[in-house]
């Protein structure tokens, strides 16, 4: 599901004899942990075929993350998988299942979608934390100090960056009540456009992705056309092998612009995606998957 969840019976023995270890001996072994824990793609939960199975495992890598992070707090590939860990598993399994009890209860609703903010201000933390750690000033809470370290990131942060300005945006998404928090909207897209201009193709346009949902929330004119180009280049990228691009455009301009049949359109390729032709992308697609087949059940509450 996110890089570094790929735990191997390696790594737990590693990390049993460092709880013995003392000084520098006991450092080495924990940063030898967490290289392994932080490296690679994660494929192991990216690959897998089973939401719910995915989603019991998460918790225990996420703190035991948390764990080494106490230990290695300036271990930044501790910091992006955090980072990326509590955002995924906060939007996965927190956030849309909320969302799914909108209408059958409304408290619990809200009360998730108040636990799915505390992952993703957790995940932001970590992601501020980490590129504070590249470029000092990017956690600043002076808006021309924290520009000026974004300015300086480079092609090699981009993958923080993306996670980064993906939790701040997940957690603006559900805050509704809170004008500091949306007024920080052009801050946190800030990212994206960054990630964006240092690296346009990357992940197979996963950034292009996310700037579907993000445009049409932008305070300059134009976000619906600026959201479909991303639409095409997301799909153009990612050679149709991902439901989400659809599931992102169907949920956001076409609700907006009140297009049903563009609408059902999009779903519909969604879930003509084959979660197969990607093992990397199958729990993604999946989860999309199930985002596609939720609101078309639920199409009248969205349309007049």
């Amino acid at each position: 599901m996110t890089r570094g969840m790929a735990l191997t019976r390696g790594l737990f023995a590693a990390l049993l004899l460092t709880l013995g270890g003392t000084g520098c001996v006991k450092k080495i072994a924990l940063n030898a942990v967490a290289d392994g824990l932080t490296s690679g793609t994660g494929s192991t939960f990216a690959s897998d075929e089973d939401l719910q199975f995915v989603g019991d495992a998460i918790p225990f890598a996420l703190k035991l993350m948390e764990s080494l992070h106490e230990s290695l707090p300036e271990h930044v590939g501790l910091h992006e998988s955090l980072c990326s860990g509590f955002t995924q598993y906060g939007a996965v399994y927190v956030q849309f299942p909320a969302t799914q009890l909108k209408y059958e209860d409304y408290e619990a609703h809200r009360a998730g979608l108040a636990r799915a903010r505390g992952f993703y201000k957790r995940a932001r933390g970590y992601g501020l934390g980490g590129l504070d750690l590249l470029h000092p000033g990017f956690a600043s809470d002076d808006p021309d100090v924290h520009a000026a370290a974004l300015a300086e990131t480079t092609a090699e942060d981009v993958s923080l960056l993306y996670w980064t300005g993906a939790a701040w945006l997940a957690a603006i998404s559900v805050s509704k009540e809170d004008p500091e928090l949306i007024g920080q909207l052009p801050q946190a897209a800030a990212l994206l456009h960054r990630a964006l201009e240092l690296d346009p193709e990357w992940e197979d346009g996963s950034i292009h992705d996310m700037l579907i949902v993000v445009e049409p929330s932008m305070p300059m004119p134009g976000g619906d056309e600026r959201a479909r180009e991303h639409f095409r280049r997301a799909v153009e990228l990612s050679d149709g092998r991902r439901a989400s691009p659809y599931v992102s455009l169907a949920t956001t301009v076409s609700v907006a612009e009140q297009d049903r049949e563009e609408f059902v359109s999009l779903l519909e390729s969604a879930l003509a995606v084959d979660p197969d032709i990607s093992p990397a992308d199958r729990l993604a697609n999946l989860y999309a998957q199930a985002q596609a087949r939720y609101y078309l059940d639920h199409i009248d509450d969205l349309f007049i």
